[in-house]
């Protein structure tokens, strides 16, 4: 029987209120699982959460992230079109915008029985299986996060998902951003995760054509399944 997992594809959503959105998700799943420990409420199988969303022009920053990376002041960002959050994930700085697949698993890691570091290397084999599914060979980088196209080749290495989490009493938040048809010229006012060396792709990038956003949400999420044995319910 697998992980029982609500899934939500919200659409296209403000970066604070999907926030929000998220907070109220982690915070009902933890005190679910302290209820549950304190002998309050039988032990459940409180099921996880899944929220698909796409975000207006966004930089966001993690906990230990540093403003240098963010490279525009307030005035150009407003220009932009953009908005700015520091917020509590793992990370450095990076982008969301239109046609970019933001994910954010509330997952609970006991049920799941790993830790945290197995969970991000499982998101980031539903990653690299996605786009195996659409010819592009993607991996891992030594000592870096996310989803990357020829991490070990100097000046190719380039980023086409980023990951970035938090987890509290082994229930996570905050998640993954993979580039399918995103503007890449909003990263070029910051240094994406911290790297000044590295660049940053997208699904359209590489194959040249846009690729259709709802057939890559679904094979995602067939992927997910795959890696986490999820069960999936509405």
């Amino acid at each position: 029987m697998g992980y029982n997992v609500i899934y939500k594809d919200i659409g296209f959503r403000d970066y604070k209120e999907t926030w929000d959105l998220q907070e109220e998700i982690f915070t009902g799943l933890i005190e679910a699982k302290l209820s549950a420990q304190r002998g309050e409420r039988p032990p459940e199988n409180t099921p996880g959460t899944m929220i698909f969303v796409e975000h207006p022009h966004v930089y966001t920053l993690g906990k230990n992230g540093s403003e240098n990376n963010l490279l525009i002041n307030s005035l150009q960002m407003r220009a932009k079109g953009a908005s700015f959050y520091r917020i509590d994930r793992g990370g450095d700085i990076t982008y969301h915008g239109p046609g970019q697949i933001v994910g954010y698993p509330i997952f609970d890691l006991e049920q799941l029985k790993i830790g945290l570091k197995e969970y991000i290397f499982r998101l980031e084999q539903a990653i690299i299986n996605t786009l195996d599914e659409f010819s592009i060979k993607a991996s891992r980088l030594d000592k870096g996060t996310g989803v990357w196209l020829e991490p070990e080749i100097p000046g190719r290495a380039r980023k086409i998902c980023a990951i970035g989490v938090r987890a509290s009493r082994f229930v996570t938040m905050h998640g993954f951003a993979l580039n399918v048809n995103t503007d890449l010229s909003y990263f070029n006012f910051i240094n994406p995760c911290g790297f000044v060396d590295k660049g940053v792709t997208s699904m359209e990038k590489e194959k040249g054509i846009k690729a259709d956003m709802d057939f890559v949400k679904e094979v995602l999420k067939k992927n997910l399944q795959r890696v986490f044995d999820i069960a999936w319910s509405n």
